[in-house]
Order: structure tokens, then sequence, then C-alpha cells
């Protein structure tokens, strides 16, 4: 009687352990839209996890919170980088921390790759999430829809010129205009009579209002708002910086001037009192709908299948018609799907173009 007594107690302390772990694990704090969806509320996991003490050697460690293989590992960061946020970011790797099923700390540029997924650079040159590279020239002094989606729309703001002789303009994207929520974050590059690497060219906005990046601590920006953080960090001491709106899109941004030598080679013929500061971007997605449009964004689709001749020098993609939008500001376009809410104000256009 005794041991079958002790046996029932064991089984019923076996349940609350069991009970007790399930609860904690579904209190994490919610990510993305809101859903009620189990999968939804669980923070991505390749980012989930919270800092631990900096070892001697000047290592970073990172206790990783994601579920799975991962869950509650120390990842330590590699000598050779040994900071999450390198001041020196052109000559020193950061820490890339991966809690997902790789469980790695790796060493990584933090800048963007013009010749990987997601990638916005040069006269305008794009490369899709289906890792196929295309051409979209839009307009000099026009505005489209590089992302729509149901939460998200990114704008590029293009700036060009137009040479004696040409049957088009030379474009370069001087601005993004990130929209969710009720929210206007703007990424963008100054107009620059002569180039100083050292000299800042970057302008950042939130909802209208200018915001100083600092340049010391953490070298960043952070806003938490109802539905969701948001971070504009430096990867360098000036004019490159990583954005994160947190569930919808991570953005590595660099401005960048058209050199002399450039200008040359190609036969800008740029006048002498701007060097036609630009921004080059690569894109990573963090929730995209089967449905989310965009110069880019469509080539997220799944079953996508670009259009453009392959094998070509530069493959072109139309639908300058379809993506663009009257303003930098607007969600509109023929093809767009985000939607403002109701009674939302619009905010003052950038003046430096």
């Amino acid at each position: 009687m005794a041991r079958r007594k002790s046996c029932i107690l064991v089984a019923f302390f076996v349940v609350l352990v069991f009970l007790e772990a399930t609860s904690v694990q579904g209190q994490g704090k919610s990510k993305g839209n809101g859903s009620t969806n189990k999968t939804k509320d669980i923070d991505p996991a390749i980012t989930n996890y919270y800092n631990l003490t900096t070892l001697e050697t000047g290592q970073e460690r990172f206790r990783c919170n994601a579920r799975g293989a991962c869950h509650n590992h120390t990842l330590v960061c590699p000598s050779e980088c040994p900071q999450r946020k390198p001041k020196k970011n052109k000559k020193i790797k950061g820490c890339f921390i991966n809690c997902s099923s790789k469980c790695e700390a790796t060493c990584k540029r933090r800048i963007a790759k013009c010749d990987g997924y997601g990638s916005l650079c040069y006269d305008p040159r794009f490369v899709g999430g289906d890792g196929v590279m295309f051409y979209f020239h839009g307009a000099k002094g026009g505005d489209f829809a590089v992302v729509s989606d149901d939460n998200l729309q990114i704008n590029a703001h293009f700036i060009g010129t137009r040479p004696q002789g040409r049957t088009r303009d030379f474009t370069w994207v001087q601005a993004f205009s990130v929209m969710f929520d009720t929210h206007t974050l703007v990424i963008a590059a100054k107009r620059v009579s002569n180039w100083d690497d050292n000299v800042d060219s970057l302008i950042v906005r939130w909802d209208s209002e200018a915001v100083h990046i600092p340049t010391d601590g953490e070298a960043e920006w952070r806003i938490n708002g109802k539905e969701r953080e948001v971070v504009v960090e430096r990867t360098d001491d000036a004019n490159s910086v990583r954005v994160t709106v947190e569930g919808l899109v991570e953005m590595d941004i660099r401005v960048t001037p058209i050199g002399k030598e450039e200008n040359r080679a190609h036969n800008y013929q740029l006048p002498a009192d701007d060097v036609f500061a630009h921004l080059e971007t690569q894109f990573r997605f963090l929730n995209p709908t089967d449905l989310i449009e965009g110069i880019l964004g469509k080539t997220y689709r799944p079953g996508y299948v670009s259009p453009v001749k392959r094998g070509v020098p530069m493959p072109m993609m139309g639908g300058e018609d379809k993506y663009q939008t009257p303003s930098l500001y607007s969600p509109l376009c023929k093809a767009c799907r985000f939607q403002r809410p109701s009674g939302f104000a619009t905010i003052k256009e950038l003046s430096e173009y």
C-alpha cells in the first residue's frame, strides 16, 4: 500500500513539473502581428538570446533562449571577432549569433553585400529573393515601391541625370521610406559636393522628426512602440547603419558617392558640385506573406519565375507603371498591398532633392 502511494506521488510530481515547464515556455514576449497563433508568438530563433558577462579575453557571450536544440546553450564569439558590434566595421568583422538549429557564433561583415540575395545597389541593380540579378531604371525624381506587403511598405526615391543624347535617365536610390503600422522611418543620403569618408552623410527621420544616431556607447538609436521595436545602429563610424524593424525587416545600408573614375568610365556627366551620394542596401525580410509585392518584394513569392532575360549584360525589369507611387511617403501604386490605418496624416517630403 505504501509503495502504491509512493508511485502515485511521484507520478503527480512529474505532471506538475511538465505543466510548469509548458507554462513558462508559453509566457514569451509576443512578436510579429499580435496573432494568437503559437508559432508566431515565439521569438525568431536566430536572434532570441540575451547577453552574458564578457570573458577576460574580450569575447562576448550569449545565452540562447529559443526553443529547439540550441535552447539554453551558451555561445561565445570567436577570438577573430570578439564583439557583436565592432566600431571599425570596415576592418573588423562582427560576431553573428545564430540560436537556430545551427547554434553557432560566426564572423561576418555587417555591411550590404551587393551580390547577395535581397540587395539593391549601383544604378540601380537588384538581386532578388530568387537569386536572379536585374536592373530597374525608374526615373529621375521618381518614387517607387520596392516592397509592398500586408504589414510593410518600402518606397525608394530615385535621383538621376540624363546626359545629352541619351533617351533615358541614369538613376540611383537616394532615400527609403519604411512604412509599417502608423509609423514611417526614413533613411536617406545628403546631397554632397565633395565626398569625405569620415563625414557622415546619412539622414534618419522617425515620423518626420530628425534622429541623431550616436557614435559612442552602443552607437544606436532605438524606440519601443506599442506594436514593435525599431533599432538603427551604426556599423561604422560614418555612413553605414543596420536598420531593424522587429518582426518585419532588417536592412544593411551604406551611403556611397559616384567617384570621378566611375563618372568618367560610364560617361554619367555629373555636375562638378554633386557626387550623387546614394544608398547601397541589402534587405532581409522576416515574415513576408505569399502575396508580397514590389520591385524586389515579388521575387520572394513562392514559385516566382523571373521574366528577365538571363545571360545579357543588363537584364531589365519593367513595371514602372505598376510600382510608381505619388511620393516617397505614399503607399499607393497599381500593385501595392499595404494600407495605412484610417485617419493617418501624411508627413512632409524630403527637401534634399
